[in-house]
């Protein structure tokens, strides 16, 4: 609530009141009795009690106020036609001789100001407030409030749907994205069409909607101009006049009718006024313990007394309560009307709640409290102020004329749930007697049922049927159950199929009697809200080529291509997300992370950006995930899974960014997102172009846009930064059209050939990056020089194919650390062999030697042999201890030093591409790695030159030369690994066997869907949770185990072997 100290001239100006303020002379206020506000005439007398000049007006003004109000009131309802004439109901005589004085002139122009104002007023009612169509062009004549609730078929519909709003405001906010809380009626039409009512419905009920209202083409409403469109277009649309005969009798004939028009509905207006405020104070029935204004020790003003009474009752303000309209009331006054009335505001009709009552300014309540009032009492006249009342009246203890005042001790009386206990034991003591008798009497004493029973019934009248099924659960011993987020959560996290799960919902409620976990149709329901399209959002400028829909789920990989691809049906080759909404879902679903980060760094919640967003992008294959059993057509043996993983969000404050958001553990699964599976071969150029292309052009038009999220409330922006660093050897020569693994150009980082990089180990510089290698591929397509194969080879480097994905130049190091690992083993080998002797064993030996290796690792390090090195073997195998159980089988103590000093330099620098942070984790690593590099390539080229003279492998290169300059670019290598994307791959099995159905198409959408799942941060939370719950020494273990017989939290704990 605010106090006005503007006049009048200055409130008839203002677009953002309440009501068209009209001039006295035609005979129109600005609302009635009623609806004006309290304090807008309370702030002609504020000055006065604070000694200060108030605002005087001119004598004509003040004269003219005091003229019966009641007279020359028009109703803003009329329609245009009523406005052409005004004044009194008997016609002044004209006198055309006299010359007018300038202050009618004024008035006169004031008038015509007015009736402009009132027309475009009225031709308001007869537009859409949404989508600025007539009400006349459209097919139906149905026509709804924008302020009020909704009607019974919405409220039906939102019934069944679980939404919380029930007043049109809230409904209209959410679909068109219009906030009509702060309309203005001399702005903004009150009412809109039936088609915008159906688009709202077709919105909650999942339906394909034709009719799409986004945020920047909503119409703009503006005050009226003397250019203004609307009156233009109505004067436009209206039929020709017939000619008048007499002008003058004319308009007198037409002022009469007009003002006997007026008179009749004034009378109308008084009756209904008269009888609504008599409705309104029957209900109220406070006259018992209000006060009167006749009580006042002053005589106020008039304007002044009804501003500190209630516009209920007539009494003076006791606990007074402020509506979101800025009416005041006493709260027992307005809480009994809204209950019998409706949620509305009985002055002006807008709608209000009582959640929405608020407590007023203080300097409101003081200037009340202030107030000296007479004691009623016979024997007594003093005057006391209002916040001593109650404290004067106690004397008159025997006295039938003093009034209990509500406003105990001078304070506003305070919400019941806002009390102590203690405070809310003694409002309640007359109530809790009355309980308890009546529980005495007719249900043998039992308190609590009688209390549960009035509380049921309280949720039914107010049709809260949730929450009353859930507490006639739990008065029926049944219990609430668990939410459907944590039965969801439960089920992914254990690998449930749809009948597993099903079939232990049954057997827990048959057994127990208790519905503890949800049906499947909850579950399903709970997914729409964590998987992508459910969020709306947008992009500005808006994306090029990508459709501006945002309820766009799991789409086809391949559409548009023909039914088949070598006889495997399209729609079962590849399914995936569109990349701008799987980033709207992945940051909706780090929604709490993100608001307490920005906390953690003292930033405004209310701030909107820009955030930065970094993307680490992951691609690999999965390798041989054919399925042994089942039927169905025949798909791939090979699959790849293109994923992304949101590393960190920063926000700028002024000339420097500030981290709200990191990734703490960036390798891990559950931080890694699938964005596409595809069953199809990484090798295979043509279908991985195919189904990647239009994913990487919906990233490459993400990085020239931002996104418009709402994110607690507030409409935030984002701007996105892709990384594209999660990809091994294979891959990226496979994206960038570089030549295979064995080609003579060893590096996907430089230009260096196998022997360049074997006789120079260290000292390299990355030179490739991918606009290079598109120029490359140009040349090599189009040979300008018309050179030969060898020598256009070597111009392009071995650019053999059309890159098209870009990646960053870094080095992957879970690959890195299998390589290495894969040739120390082959080291081993040959020093088993003594090779260093005999460069010229057979390949019976050298299988021999293999054997004797795998036979001593596996009885002294417990390592089993293997096909294929793989990241378990490698860290096992690159140990001192390792290298100790080999050089037993060595008898040279050179070479056992020699060993012994290249796993020691190994070990020193395995950290520094390892860690996600190496300039905190091992600094003294970073520091001496060029050192031990150099002495690393010093022992190959010395000890080892039986194997590396003229040659090197590919991550040994990489590993002695490219290290330093990636770390000082990006700070990390580990970080930015491919090993979350690779942890995936048993997912993706677990989830194919989970979700096993003879459709394959669904099978695919029930295995991205439920991985997207796995990977979400809020159901994360519910199991770790669950997981805390677990820890041995809870003292509430005892007592959860007599709760739950049949130990379901127990047997959760074996979730990844979990089988029904």
């Amino acid at each position: 609530m605010y106090f006005d100290t503007q006049n009048e001239d200055q409130e008839q100006g203002t677009s953002a009141s309440m009501a068209v303020s009209l001039p006295t002379t035609l005979g129109l206020s600005p609302a009635p009795g009623e609806i004006q506000h309290p304090h807008l005439k309370f702030s002609e007398w504020k000055f006065k009690l604070f000694r200060v000049r108030s605002l005087e007006k001119a004598p004509e003004e003040a004269q003219v106020e005091k003229k019966d109000p009641s007279e020359g009131k028009l109703s803003l309802e009329q329609s245009p036609a009523a406005l052409d004439g005004a004044g009194a109901e008997k016609p002044a005589p004209v006198q055309p001789a006299l010359k007018p004085h300038p202050k009618f002139l004024r008035k006169s122009c004031d008038d015509g100001k007015a009736r402009d104002k009132a027309i475009h007023q009225a031709n308001l009612r007869h537009l859409c407030r949404i989508c600025g169509n007539s009400f006349k062009n459209g097919e139906h004549s149905r026509r709804y409030p924008v302020h009020g609730p909704v009607d019974g078929k919405t409220q039906v519909l939102l019934r069944k749907k679980e939404k919380r709003a029930t007043s049109w405001p809230d409904l209209i906010a959410k679909v068109f994205q219009i906030d009509v809380k702060a309309d203005v009626d001399s702005i903004h039409p009150t009412e809109f069409c039936h088609d915008c009512w159906t688009t709202m419905h077709r919105k909650f009920r999942s339906a394909p909607c034709q009719v799409y209202f986004p945020g920047k083409a909503t119409v703009e409403w503006h005050p009226h101009t003397p250019s203004c469109d609307i009156c233009h277009t109505a004067r436009r649309g209206l039929k020709r006049k017939s000619p008048q005969s007499n002008v003058q009798l004319s308009k007198k004939l037409k002022m009469v009718l007009d003002r006997a028009r007026q008179a009749r509905q004034r009378k109308k207006r008084a009756r209904a006024r008269v009888g609504s405020k008599e409705v309104m104070k029957q209900i109220a029935n406070c006259s018992k313990i209000h006060l009167s204004p006749k009580l006042l020790a002053v005589d106020f003003p008039a304007h002044f007394v009804k501003s500190i009474s209630c516009q209920i009752c007539e009494h003076l303000l006791a606990d007074p309560v402020e509506t979101n309209c800025k009416h005041v009331f006493c709260r027992i006054c307005i809480l009994r009307c809204l209950k019998v009335m409706g949620s509305y505001c009985p002055s002006c009709r807008y709608p209000c709640f009582p959640t929405d009552l608020e407590s007023p300014v203080k300097s409101f309540l003081s200037i009340l409290n202030s107030l000296m009032v007479k004691c009623p009492a016979k024997e007594c006249n003093e005057e006391v102020s209002l916040e001593k009342y109650n404290h004067h009246v106690a004397s008159h203890k025997d006295s039938k004329e003093t009034l209990v005042h509500i406003n105990k001790g001078g304070r506003p009386r305070q919400h019941l749930l806002s009390l102590t206990r203690r405070a809310q034991k003694h409002r309640l003591r007359e109530l809790k007697l009355q309980v308890k008798a009546f529980a005495d009497k007719e249900e043998g004493g039992d308190v609590k049922s009688v209390c549960l029973t009035l509380f049921l019934l309280a949720l039914r009248a107010r049709n809260e049927h949730r929450q009353a099924d859930e507490l006639e659960a739990i008065m029926q011993g049944r219990g609430s159950g668990l939410q459907p987020a944590v039965c969801l959560a439960i089920r992914v996290n254990t690998f449930l199929s749809c009948s597993q799960y099903h079939k232990m919902y049954r057997t827990v409620k048959a057994i127990t009697g208790r519905q503890i976990f949800q049906p499947l149709h909850a579950l399903r329901s709970a997914e729409k809200i964590l998987l992508p399209g459910y969020h709306p959002f947008e992009w500005q400028p808006p994306l090029k080529n990508v459709s501006s829909s945002t309820d766009v789920g799991i789409i086809d990989g391949l559409s548009g291509l023909s039914s088949s691809v070598d006889d495997y049906p399209v729609d079962t080759i590849a399914k995936r997300f569109r990349y701008d909404a799987a980033l709207v879902s992945a940051l909706m679903d780090m929604e709490e992370d993100i608001l307490e980060g920005m906390r953690a760094q003292d930033l405004e919640d209310y701030l909107h950006g820009p955030f930065t967003v970094v993307v680490k992008e992951s691609c690999d294959g999965m390798g041989d995930v054919s399925e042994k059993h089942g039927s169905g057509p025949a798909v791939p043996e090979k699959a790849v899974r293109f994923s992304f993983t949101v590393m960190k969000i920063t926000v700028a404050r002024g000339s420097q960014d500030v981290k709200v958001f990191e990734e703490a553990k960036p390798n891990s699964e559950l931080c890694c997102k699938p964005l596409c599976l595809m069953l199809a071969d990484e090798s295979d150029h043509e279908t991985l172009t195919a189904i990647l292309s239009p994913l990487i052009a919906e990233r490459e038009a993400m990085k020239d846009s931002e996104l418009m999220l709402e994110m607690g409330g507030i409409l935030r922006t984002f701007k996105f930064i892709f990384r594209g660093t999660g990809y091994d050897e294979k891959l990226v020569r496979e994206v960038e059209g570089l030549e295979a693994s064995g080609s003579v150009y060893i590096c996907t980082l430089c230009d260096a050939t196998r022997l360049e990089a074997s006789q120079n180990l260290v000292f390299h510089s990355i030179t490739r990056s991918h606009a290079e290698n598109l120029e490359r591929y140009e040349v090599w397509r189009s040979n300008p020089y018309h050179e030969s194969v060898e020598e256009l080879r070597d111009r392009v480097k071995g650019v053999s194919a059309k890159p098209f994905i870009e990646t960053v130049p870094s080095i992957d190091a879970l690959h890195c650390d299998i390589g290495n690992a894969a040739e120390f083993y082959k080291i081993f080998q040959l020093e088993i062999g003594e090779v260093y002797k005999n460069p010229n064993a057979s390949k019976e030996e050298r299988k021999r030697w293999q054997a004797t290796l795998d036979k001593h690792l596996r009885k002294k390090m417990n390592l089993k042999p293997i096909m294929r090195m793989n990241g378990n073997f490698a860290r096992k195998l690159m140990t001192k201890e390792t290298v100790e159980a080999v050089c037993e089988l060595i008898p040279s103590e050179d070479r056992h030093e020699a060993l012994r000093e290249l796993m020691d330099l190994y070990l020193k620098m395995k950290p520094v591409w390892r860690s996600s942070c190496p300039a905190k984790e091992c600094p003294e690593s970073l520091c001496q790695y060029s050192f031990n590099s150099q002495r690393f390539a010093e022992l190959l080229s010395t000890k080892f030159k039986y194997r590396y003279e003229g040659k090197i492998t590919n991550y040994f290169h990489k590993t002695l030369a490219h290290v330093p300059e990636i770390i000082e670019r990006d700070g990390s290598i580990g970080a930015w690994a491919s090993e979350g994307n690779e942890s995936g791959n048993k997912l993706f099995r677990r989830f194919r066997k989970m979700n096993a159905r003879q459709s394959k198409c669904y099978e695919m959408e029930d295995v991205l869907k439920h991985h997207w799942l796995y990977t979400s941060k809020y159901l994360q939370k519910f199991m770790d949770a669950h997981n805390a719950l677990k820890t041995p020494g809870l003292a509430t273990h005892s007592q959860a185990s007599l709760e739950d017989p049949l130990c379901l939290e127990d047997s959760l704990e074996a979730r990844d072997s979990m089988e029904f």
